[in-house]
């Protein structure tokens, strides 16, 4: 036992009898752990929170004065390291899901028996343990990756010696950003602000670092209230994630913390030397994110000739009949991503993407049935429909007739 890590805990249910059951039938010195105290209630609970700040909340989500959810919120507040545990009687998923934005290490359901409470205590002392050791690990290592990077993203090398380059990608092996000296990775600088005041910038920077890391390799710090992302991969990589880990942080951002963020994202760059280009054209574009839709704007936007929406229109009006136009396809085209490009759509026209792609396409059919004679599956075809009766779906939908009737309303001079 002397051996083992030993954290505080404390329990908060408003079930007297389980309360008292779970305080004094748990081992808890046995399983790595010390109760430093217990409440009824969610008020008394925050209370304990932030005088004993323990490094385990064990709660129920149904409590009186503040349910166990907005304990949790307010926790993170106070003390964003702390661990979170619910133990609930309600098997509802909408509970389950917030509780993942809160980070919660383990969502226990009622009836649990004291011996199945111990096994969890169990993993989740295990958890705590991997999570501090991880974080102890990553500490010195960490350090030398902010004595590097920081100044080369926000300082110019003034004078810089033929060889600075290939002295930056040396240095960068060393401090585990690269990994090796054949990796040859581009870098692209992304700048995160929260609108309002700064009171959840601690828990952004966290949800920025903790979307990075599912996607790109990267390097997260603080610069005067803004979020500053140093990412690393191939162009693929880039081409694939970027646009979803910027919309990704916007979207998180407001469900997780209920703030508005604005994304600004540099062009690819090459080398380690150009870190403080990529920061000024990031900042350049944080500071117009704002006026988007989606909350993001990517610096190639800025040199993009005409306007999106006015691109996105003229590229639906050439390719209507292509069965495979779709939003997704239609971003990828214009290099911006799905979310942003539907925002600007809705924002310019006040009407979705697909809605102005089916009026397009029926526009077009109506057309070639009242002026032509080709068959219905051949308007169908060249409207990007391979199914006919989807088609014909479709036509009834936007124009209030079949296909087949318009013809025969033609032929019988009714139209």
């Amino acid at each position: 036992m002397a051996d083992k890590n030993i954290y505080t805990v404390l329990v908060a249910d408003d079930e007297d009898e389980l309360r008292e059951a779970v305080c004094t039938m748990i081992p808890w010195e046995a399983l790595g752990f010390h109760l430093v105290g217990s409440a009824s209630n969610g008020l008394d609970a925050l209370e304990l929170v932030e005088r004993l700040e323990p490094d385990l909340l064990l709660t129920d989500i149904r409590m009186p004065f503040i349910s166990g959810i907005e304990l949790a919120r307010q926790v993170r507040e106070i003390r964003p390291a702390m661990h979170i545990a619910f133990l609930s009687g309600y098997d509802d998923f909408e509970y389950a899901k917030q509780a993942i934005q809160y980070n919660i290490i383990s969502y226990m359901l009622k009836p649990l028996t004291m011996d199945g409470l111990a096994t969890e205590l169990k993993v989740i002392h295990e958890r705590i343990d991997t999570r501090y050791a991880g974080l102890r690990r990553a500490d010195s290592r960490n350090a030398d990756r902010a004595g590097f990077v920081i100044p080369l993203v926000l300082q110019r090398y003034e004078n810089a010696p033929d060889d600075l380059e290939e002295r930056l990608r040396r240095a960068a092996c060393d401090c585990g950003l690269l990994r090796g000296m054949d990796d040859r990775s581009s870098l692209v600088v992304l700048a995160a602000s929260l609108a309002g005041d700064a009171d959840d910038r601690g828990g952004f920077a966290q949800l920025v670092e903790q979307s990075a890391n599912k996607y790109l390799r990267h390097f997260v710090f603080n610069s005067n209230g803004r979020i500053i992302a140093v990412l690393l991969g191939n162009h693929s990589d880039f081409e694939e994630y970027l646009h979803i880990l910027a919309d990704e942080i916007c979207q998180l951002t407001e469900r997780a913390l209920g703030r508005t963020a604005s994304v600004g994202i540099s062009r690819e760059y090459a080398g380690f030397a150009e870190l403080h280009d990529a920061y000024k054209q990031a900042m350049d574009a944080l500071r117009t994110a704002a006026e988007e839709e989606s909350g993001v704007r990517f610096s190639s936007d800025t040199r993009k000739n005409g306007s999106l929406c006015e691109r996105a229109l003229e590229i639906i009006n050439q390719h209507y009949m292509d069965e495979d136009l779709s939003l997704a396809s239609l971003s990828a085209m214009l290099d911006v991503s799905p979310n942003h490009l539907s925002a600007c759509i809705k924002k310019s026209e006040g009407e979705t993407f697909i809605n102005i792609l089916v009026r397009r396409r029926m526009e077009t059919a109506q057309e070639l049935l009242l002026t032509t004679d080709l068959q219905i599956q051949e308007i169908a075809r060249r409207c990007g429909y391979i199914d006919q009766h989807y088609f014909s779906y479709c036509f009834k939908k936007y124009s209030g007739t079949s296909p087949v009737a318009m013809r025969r309303a033609r032929s019988e001079g009714r139209t």
